[in-house]
């Protein structure tokens, strides 16, 4: 299963999101998605991961589903700073872990049942679970949030792909005004 999420997550979930796709992706059937955007702790390279997450009191949460192995969550270790590609922006901002109880209860929850179909892969409904079992059976998925401090670049800004649909675009416009009157 990790196997897939990756190949689907690096060829297609990504590309969209920098290609300006990301509103067109979250719904309550796949999930709500966004990128987050980290520094390599071995390469110092720029790595993305679309991460489900949930906002609560100003900060951005995600649960690392495969626990501390997480490539995404050790690059966060090794660099607090990180950048997010929300559906509907991009911030910048510092990265801290959840260890309190009654925090950590209500927003795996809410990123459980923000997930979609995703949400119920960890083998239990989020709807219906109770506390104690939910907190019993994330004990070993670590939550962070985002503290934001900024603004990131998003698709449309330098270093997005948003600029790729122009010439696409226009090459499809006369492609097709050719076929046409040909």
């Amino acid at each position: 299963m990790r196997r897939f999420f990756w190949f689907l997550n690096k060829f297609f979930m990504v590309p969209m999101f920098r290609l300006g796709f990301g509103p067109f992706f979250g719904n309550p059937f796949s999930g709500y998605i966004m990128v987050l955007k980290t520094v390599g702790r071995k390469t110092s390279k720029l790595r993305y991961a679309p991460v489900n997450y949930a906002i609560h009191d100003g900060k951005i949460y995600c649960l690392a589903g495969f626990g501390r192995t997480s490539d995404w969550y050790r690059n966060l270790r090794s660099n607090a700073s990180s950048e997010a590609i929300l559906p509907g922006g991009a911030i910048t901002g510092t990265v801290q872990e959840v260890r309190d109880p009654t925090e950590r209860r209500l927003m795996i929850r809410q990123i459980l049942k923000n997930g979609g179909f995703a949400g119920f892969f960890e083998g239990f409904n989020p709807y219906r679970i109770k506390d104690e079992e939910l907190l019993k059976r994330t004990v070993d998925m670590p939550l962070v949030y985002i503290q934001p401090t900024g603004l990131g670049n998003g698709a449309s800004d330098p270093g997005g792909w948003a600029w790729v649909w122009t010439p696409v675009s226009l090459i499809l416009i006369f492609l097709t005004a050719w076929l046409i009157l040909r």
